[in-house]
């Protein structure tokens, strides 16, 4: 059901390829700044790099892009849509920080969602973020979500804490 190539008016979202392992290692996988509101640790070697891309590839739940520019090569950061249930979708995304403040995840997220919810089946789309990381929110409200309520004690994210901390759910239904 995944696209193999989604566009917008500024970016292409691309399967990704083993190729774009150091673009992701050095753009944002080793940053703390960046990886800060993420589940997951930076990573210390190319090597964790390398294992998440071959994971991304060959996951058959999930559907990660990389995000590039359509008039530059460079990998801007990554989109990964999951379908956990048969009715809804989810997503995840980082951005290295030099494409921050651009506008692009809103961007992305507005023309994945339209996608999504043209769907046969596919009757929301949805995905949290920490209740401390506003970038995240107001991303997700721009591309018309609605904040559906709190989730307490929610997620562990080892960059901040290593008890579970609240988020918020984001969603567009139709």
């Amino acid at each position: 059901m995944f696209f193999e190539v989604f566009t917008t008016a500024r970016l292409k979202l691309r399967p990704l390829i083993q190729q774009d392992t150091r673009a992701i290692f050095e753009g944002y996988a080793r940053a703390p700044q960046i990886m800060r509101y993420m589940t997951w640790r930076p990573h210390n070697a190319i090597g964790e790099t390398e294992a998440f891309v071959a994971r991304s590839i060959a996951a058959e739940a999930a559907r990660t892009y990389a995000i590039v520019e359509h008039d530059a090569p460079d990998l801007c950061g990554v989109f990964t849509l999951r379908r956990p249930e048969a009715h809804r979708l989810g997503f995840g995304y980082v951005l290295a920080k030099p494409f921050w403040g651009r506008g692009y995840i809103s961007e992305v997220l507005t023309t994945v969602a339209d996608w999504a919810l043209h769907q046969d089946g596919i009757w929301r789309i949805a995905d949290i973020c920490d209740v401390d990381n506003h970038a995240s929110a107001r991303v997700m409200e721009k591309a018309g979500f609605l904040r559906d309520g709190v989730l307490r004690r929610y997620r562990v994210r080892p960059n901040l804490s290593t008890e579970p901390r609240d988020s918020y759910l984001y969603a567009r239904t139709r």
